[in-house]
């Protein structure tokens, strides 16, 4: 699910943001901080006076007293109280200095559109490329090596809209309905789990058989599951590995990740049957680079499935637990599911698989609007471009932002998303947010104005997920599967917070599991 997983790749068990590393790598990691804020410390005491000044039509600059990493501590804390607070002292745009980048943060939703449209000036592949590259460990898809390989890449994401979309999603839905029957079919009595772990397992193993097929000679719940957890490991590593924290300082990730890789090198992938569209294009592209290494190109697959598994497991568990905090709400969509099935024609129970049409999809209003509203709360996403010149930004209202080469320019839609101008109560849950009078509402107002933009999780403009509609797909599927089947509520009471060291990169994970029960439902009719 993407703002963070379309930049770094265009662009688990129980609490799986905790990192993975020991005390000693933990040490190392702290280490590395100490000496970047002694350094930065005795820079300061050196040449005080040498940050930069603000111009005149320049907005607020704002430094902090740290040289190099400025205000990058008190916006690592809390992203969003920080930058509402400069937003009440300084107005709607301001630019921070953040750990040796200026950051130009456009605060007011009118203005989105003027920095979105604005593409030939304001640059974003480049700094995407960046970070993959180093994410992944692929080398820069730089031009002078690799000619239009990033736009080809780009062109083959047709396969993830339209009739392709309906291919992939009818084959989600077989391989979910496979895994629930393989896995649970046998759950008559109540069986208990943790919830994380139960959405990491069935997410990431029916995406898998989606996109890439199965090896039909090994016994492949047993490989999945051995990729699982490698992944669960690097993905601990990822928010430091974005923040540009070297990996040989984050324990066994570098390790990991080669592991990683290996297992989408050209031998494995080729015994894999079943696979999508989208990865055989993906494979045929790179075919076409001779200087593109067979590890590179397995880097970039596994780069493809980060994209396509890293936000959509977190988004749905949180969609299944706010359902599960909220009876009301599971009890309208388990009546507007039946309805659907009914309607259809369609049994429920074991022995009886369910279709559903994207129309159909698209007519679950209900469903629709509980994915919306968990993704308002829980998506943390920052929407990047890089000016590529001094430049002028004309925004609403005859203003003028004077923006200098190299600057960044920022929207952070989570101030939107909890703006109570915009939405009444912010941090209540409301599953029905999206729905008026019986159909999707899609007219949200501030300042009495209607917005033309009010949710974002998936990044905007060029840097928008080309995954979003199979990610939207893939949540829907497994609600509808699940709750068509299934009796399912929380044993454990506690509230569950949002991890917060995944600010800015996509969905925020949860801050712990939480135990839960299922069972199969009585179908006897």
């Amino acid at each position: 699910m993407l703002e963070a997983a379309s930049a770094a790749a265009a662009g688990e068990g129980g609490n799986s943001r905790a990192p993975t590393m020991g005390p000693g790598e933990l040490l190392q990691l702290y280490t590395l901080y100490g000496l970047a804020l002694a350094t930065a410390l005795l820079l300061w005491a050196a040449c005080a006076c040498s940050g930069r000044r603000r111009k005149p039509e320049e907005p607020p600059l704002i430094n902090g007293w740290i040289p190099f990493l400025g205000k990058a501590l008190a916006f690592r804390k809390d992203a969003f109280e920080f930058l509402i607070t400069q937003q009440q002292k300084f107005g709607d745009i301001f630019t921070v200095y953040i750990a040796g980048r200026y950051i130009t943060f456009i605060m007011d939703p009118f203005q989105y559109v003027y920095v979105i449209k604005n593409s030939k000036q304001f640059q974003f592949y480049e700094f995407a490329d960046k970070m993959a590259s180093r994410t992944f460990g692929y080398p820069p898809l730089s031009k002078e090596n690799f000619p239009n390989l990033n736009e080809n890449l780009h062109r083959i994401y047709h396969y993830l809209q339209g009739k392709p979309l309906d291919i992939i999603s009818d084959h989600m839905m077989k391989n979910l309905q496979h895994i629930f029957e393989w896995k649970y079919s046998q759950a008559t009595d109540w069986k208990t789990e943790k919830m994380y772990k139960f959405c990491s397992f069935l997410m990431f193993e029916a995406s898998f058989i989606t996109l890439y097929g199965r090896d039909p000679a090994a016994d492949g719940h047993n490989v999945i599951s051995e990729i699982r957890d490698k992944f669960t490991k690097f993905d601990a590593s990822f928010p430091y590995l974005a923040a540009d924290i070297p990996i040989e300082l984050l324990g066994a990730t570098k390790k990991v990740r080669k592991e990683l890789i290996h297992h989408f090198s050209l031998q494995n992938m080729a015994k894999w049957l079943g696979g999508s569209e989208v990865i055989q294009a993906r494979k045929d592209i790179f075919e076409k680079y001779e200087l593109l290494q067979d590890y590179d190109k397995a880097a970039h697959h596994f780069a493809f499935l980060w994209a396509s598994v890293g936000n959509t497991i977190p988004a749905t568990f949180w969609v299944l637990y706010y359902l599960l905090q909220h009876p009301e709400a599971l009890a309208v969509l388990r009546d507007e599911i039946d309805h659907l099935l009914q309607s259809t024609g369609q049994k429920k129970g074991p022995g009886h698989n369910i279709h559903v049409t994207r129309e159909q999809l698209d007519n679950l209003v209900y469903l629709e609007s509980a994915v919306n509203e968990s993704l308002r709360m829980c998506s943390s996403s920052m929407n990047i471009r890089i000016s590529q010149e001094d430049y002028i930004l004309k925004l609403e209202g005859n203003q003028e932002v004077r923006l200098r080469k190299g600057d960044w320019i920022a929207l952070y839609p989570q101030t939107l998303h909890m703006d109570p101008e915009v939405y009444e109560d912010p941090k209540e849950y409301k599953f029905d947010r999206y729905i008026e009078n019986g159909k999707k509402k899609t007219s949200f107002y501030k300042r009495g104005r209607k917005l033309k933009y009010f949710l974002m999780p998936f990044g905007s403009g060029i840097s928008m997920c080309p995954g979003r509609f199979l990610a939207m797909n893939e949540m829907k599927l497994f609600l509808i599967l699940f709750l068509a089947h299934f009796d399912i509520e929380l044993v454990e009471k506690k509230p569950i917070g949002l991890d917060n060291s995944r600010m800015g990169l996509g969905i925020l994970l949860p801050d712990s599991d939480i135990v839960f029960r299922y069972k199969i439902k009585s179908f006897e009719e």
